[in-house]
């Protein structure tokens, strides 16, 4: 395999062993079982490239309705924190500017990723930590639906927040780690 594929493959590892096994989000399983998640690996490593790729990355949801989300990784060039949450704010100022504000949002994973105001070293960071920087871009109205479907959807933090604190770091740590390919 490639670069790009590992990544890939290392992603879907993540959101099977960990999103989906532990339930962090209990809308993935369905779109895992569908197929209907697509895995993009973004091309260059600086802001301009890489939210010119995101807005590809959002006019090919438009033209393809089959896809339902889509997992914009990151290998390169964000691997600070604190750069990768610029990057965040750009790409969501870029939605809003292209008319996509109601249409996509995104939502943010890092490795090492921190909740505002939390310890660094807060299992329930462990939440949204990923193997690399990634975008997750949500139809706005997949998600409406699937909330409203969903019986306590102000219980899903909580409830992992509980869990990842329940488990603790090292598990959490030893997880992510099982989730990349021996190189």
């Amino acid at each position: 395999m490639n670069s790009a594929e590992n990544t890939i493959q290392e992603t879907k590892n993540w959101v099977s062993k960990v999103i989906v096994k532990y339930n962090i989000c209990p809308f993935a399983r369905r779109e895992v079982e569908r197929g209907s998640i697509r895995y993009k690996v973004a091309e260059g490593h600086d802001k301009a490239t890489v939210l010119q790729c995101l807005l590809n990355e959002c006019r090919f949801l438009d033209e393809h309705s089959e896809t339902e989300t889509s997992l914009f990784i990151m290998p390169t060039g964000f691997e600070g924190f604190y750069d990768f949450l610029d990057l965040v704010e750009l790409a969501n100022d870029l939605l809003e500017m292209e008319e996509y504000e109601g249409v996509y949002q995104l939502a943010n994973f890092h490795p090492d990723y921190c909740f505002a105001g939390e310890p660094q070293n807060e299992p329930s960071n462990y939440t949204n930590r990923s193997p690399y920087p990634t975008l997750h871009i949500i139809r706005e109205s997949s998600m409406e639906l699937a909330i409203k479907n969903h019986p306590d959807v102000d219980a899903i933090p909580e409830r992992n927040i509980a869990f990842a604190t329940k488990k603790g770091n090292p598990f959490f740590a030893d997880l992510l780690a099982s989730c990349l390919l021996k190189k």
